[in-house]
């Protein structure tokens, strides 16, 4: 091995005897009051947590190193934080007809808008993005952010995009997420010559995801 390495035996017998180093022996202290941490957490808790009980036990280390050690002793914590739910079934009376039918090719802008509503966990609590955009050209038309889901969130994408481009029976299609199927959705794509198109849960996610990057030059 040595000779293939093109290392002196002397150094590799030299390694093998050579005391384990000062931060080789303060990581395995660290790693016992970590694991002591996570077991009385009962293995709730993470890197965050961790490092804070730490700091507050009066032990100076970095979050990166209790990452690491975290890693090393396959040790993870349980996130309880529930997911928000981003589609809330609308009114099922009224009537929105599918115009899409999964196909979402166009042969020119403006003949089909993809909607969609997602959301982005931030410390102070999760935000809320909605996004529009043209099936043709994969360009954000209309984007807006709030807090909580509200109508507003799916009109304010619209009209953006109406302001920014020139409709004239142009589809909006989007999952079934309650504020697309609200009257006044309805009522505001009447107005602007858009015609409301609703598909199945989630179906429009797939066309819209890529397309959020494009928000970051806005």
């Amino acid at each position: 091995m040595c000779r293939v390495l093109g290392v002196l035996r002397s150094g590799y017998y030299a390694w093998r005897s050579r005391p384990p180093s000062k931060r080789a022996r303060e990581d395995v202290m660290l790693t016992g009051r970590i694991r002591e941490i996570h077991a009385e957490s009962r293995g709730t808790y993470g890197r965050p947590r961790v490092h804070a009980a730490l700091h507050t036990a009066g032990v100076r280390v970095g979050p990166k190193r209790v990452a690491r050690l975290l890693k090393e002793a396959g040790l993870r914590g349980v996130s309880r934080r529930k997911r928000p739910t981003t589609t809330l079934r609308g009114d099922r009376t009224r009537s929105i007809p599918d115009l899409v039918d999964r196909n979402f090719t166009t042969d020119s802008p403006d003949d089909l808008w993809v909607a969609d509503i997602t959301y982005v966990p931030t410390k102070a609590g999760f935000l809320y993005l909605t996004v529009v955009v043209d099936a043709f050209s994969r360009r954000v038309v209309g984007w807006a952010m709030a807090s909580r889901i509200r109508t507003e969130i799916g009109l304010s994408p619209l009209e953006m995009a109406t302001k920014q481009r020139s409709p004239n029976g142009t589809v909006h299609h989007s999952d079934q997420d309650s504020q697309y199927t609200a009257i006044a959705f309805g009522s505001r794509c009447k107005k602007e010559g858009v015609r409301p198109s609703v598909g199945s849960r989630g179906e429009s996610r797939v066309r819209v995801r890529m397309s959020y990057l494009q928000l970051s030059s806005l």
